[in-house]
């Protein structure tokens, strides 16, 4: 129980992360700063997803640059 409270993202799912980084940085932003062809090569949350759900080290990247992000309060 007290690791998931220390667990930043306790109760997100990877769609909502995703989501939040296309919105806040769009699609060549996020494509450039994380350099994979599923942000670069016709993005979409769809194929993003499943690729990423494949992928633990593309995983491990979204979850950081999420967490390293700064978003506006409420979102």
């Amino acid at each position: 129980m007290q690791q998931q409270l220390n667990n930043q993202l306790h109760g997100k799912t990877l769609e909502m992360i995703l989501n939040a980084l296309v919105a806040h940085y769009g699609w060549p932003e996020l494509g450039y700063r994380i350099r994979i062809n599923c942000f670069l090569s016709d993005p979409s949350i769809k194929s993003s997803l499943k690729f990423l759900r494949k992928t633990p080290w593309a995983r491990a990247k979204v979850e950081e640059l999420y967490l390293n992000t700064r978003f506006a309060e409420g979102s």
